[in-house]
């Protein structure tokens, strides 16, 4: 059995400006599936929508009964994947791609391993910034679009997004504290 270790990992969302970014430590022996998790509460995305990794050109996705493409995908099922498999050192990178609709892309970053910590659990966050977008807004160019919109109220489309959007949505909003009560509250410890 493979030691845990612990990782730093960086997640940005791919496009955004400015950037929309995650600084966190996971265990190395996290599965797959709990790292998942993790980027779903760190972004506050819904998980309402498919993802899957990138990791050298191979494709690595939860098999479901009703998917009819995995075979010519070339799909792998991670089911029994742990994170050190896919990230094995510093500088290790992969895609995550969350809602194939909009396609929300976020880069992973292996930045250290065998970090030392006092954290009693992981994951847990020590920085990031920025909100993440709202779910099925479009993908990052719409939403990029949509914070131009509303810093003009005279744009003619200022109505319909100032409506759209929650009343209390701040892009530049990102609580460390909050996400990781959020982490030891719905993932405990992972790996």
């Amino acid at each position: 059995m493979t030691a845990r270790k612990i990782y730093q990992i960086l997640i940005e969302l791919r496009g955004s400006q400015p950037k929309i970014w995650r600084r966190l430590l996971i265990s190395s022996q996290m599965s797959m599936y709990d790292l998942h998790r993790t980027i779903q509460l760190a972004m506050d995305w819904d998980n309402s929508h498919m993802h899957h990794f990138i990791k050298d050109k191979k494709i690595y996705a939860l098999r479901t009964p009703w998917d009819d493409y995995w075979e010519e995908m070339g799909c792998i099922d991670y089911s029994e994947i742990k994170v050190s498999d896919l990230l094995k050192r510093k500088g290790s990178k992969m895609l995550y791609e969350y809602d194939f609709g909009d396609s929300w892309y976020h880069d992973i970053i292996v930045e250290k391993t065998n970090v030392s910590s006092t954290h009693k659990m992981l994951p847990v966050c020590l920085e990031g910034e920025n909100n993440s977008p709202p779910e099925d807004c479009g993908g990052i160019w719409s939403y990029m679009n949509i914070l131009e919109i509303l810093k003009d109220p005279e744009h003619e489309e200022y109505d319909e997004w100032a409506e759209w959007m929650s009343e209390d949505f701040d892009p530049t909003y990102f609580d460390k504290d909050k996400l990781n009560k959020r982490f030891e509250l719905l993932l405990g410890d992972c790996g």
